[in-house]
């Protein structure tokens, strides 16, 4: 674990290609993230995940994948769950919550079953952010509710049953995209709300989760931090640390984002400088990947330790 960089990133296609592997072999990322150009068939996701654990020689070294349900769906290649939205379930929890607790668990064992089958140990969500009236679409049915503490509870739920199937989860986007009136794949959305409102409401949801992994938001809050997103804030990632009270590993959102300004090296030195643990890169360009890895540091203590501990998790 210790010769390993602190940063996650995706790859090209559905093998490893030679540059790939002599990529992960010299550069040592702490995990690797798959998304639908890697994943055709069942077999094939398998075989691409062993390869990729082969060469780290580690049972337990972590993938992750973004499987929310809906229309963010890296399995569509395999399986359709596109009416399996977090509004479907959060709808699902304020009309009969016996039926939600069935369906949501159901749901959450069969998804687990499927990753476990690829070889994926880690799945991007609860998605913990607020749906709100105007803000942009980009959150939209993703979220479960626009009331806080029913996003909460069922990210609590979330986070448990992925745990009990030895599945961890990242919860995002910390401390809250709801109210993004752009897109952040593709501009910075700025936020005003004051602090005081913030805490009452988008910040609540991501209190007291007992996930080991967080990712941060592409967002300015400008009423914390005028001038840089979340993932760049020192500002903000001290409020998620102490306001928030998240004590386990902060992985940015995907460095190559176009809410991020600068040129890729910037971009991760600066997400480093603000407290983030791990940063992610996600387009499976070779050259970025190249930057990415030579400007992230050896994992620290502190994510070996939580390394360890999600470790545990898998067993």
């Amino acid at each position: 674990m210790n010769n390993r960089r602190s940063f996650i990133v995706g790859i090209k296609s559905i093998k490893l290609s030679k540059k790939e592997e002599n990529f992960l072999k010299k550069y040592k990322p702490w995990g690797v993230i798959l998304f639908s150009r890697n994943i055709k068939d069942i077999k094939q996701t398998f075989k691409l995940t062993s390869s990729i654990r082969k060469v780290f020689k580690d049972k337990k070294y972590p993938i992750l994948v973004d499987q929310e349900g809906g229309r963010v769906n890296r399995l569509k290649n395999i399986i359709s769950f596109d009416n399996l939205t977090s509004e479907f379930f959060g709808n699902k929890f304020i009309k009969n919550y016996r039926e939600f607790n069935f369906f949501y668990k159901l749901f959450i064992d069969k998804t687990s079953y499927l990753l476990r089958l690829l070889g994926i140990n880690i799945n991007t969500v609860p998605v913990l952010d607020l749906k709100i009236k105007g803000a942009n679409k980009v959150i939209g049915d993703r979220s479960f509710s626009r009331n806080p503490k029913i996003v909460s509870k069922i990210g609590d739920y979330c986070i448990k049953y992925f745990k009990e199937n030895r599945i961890g989860t990242v919860i995002k986007h910390i401390p809250g995209h709801g109210l993004a009136k752009v897109d952040s794949h593709h501009s910075t959305p700025f936020v005003s709300k004051k602090l005081d409102y913030l805490t009452k409401n988008d910040f609540i949801p991501f209190k007291n989760k007992q996930s080991l992994f967080a990712m941060t938001a592409h967002i300015v809050f400008t009423d914390i931090d005028n001038k840089n997103t979340v993932t760049h804030s020192q500002k903000l990632i001290k409020l998620i640390r102490n306001r928030i009270g998240f004590k386990n590993i902060l992985i940015s959102d995907d460095l190559s984002m176009k809410s991020l300004k600068g040129p890729i090296k910037e971009n991760t030195i600066k997400t480093f400088k603000a407290g983030c643990n791990i940063v992610l890169h996600c387009n499976g360009n070779l050259k970025e990947m190249t930057v990415v890895g030579q400007n992230s540091p050896l994992v620290d203590r502190f994510i070996t330790k939580k390394t360890s501990e999600f470790y545990k998790i898998l067993s």
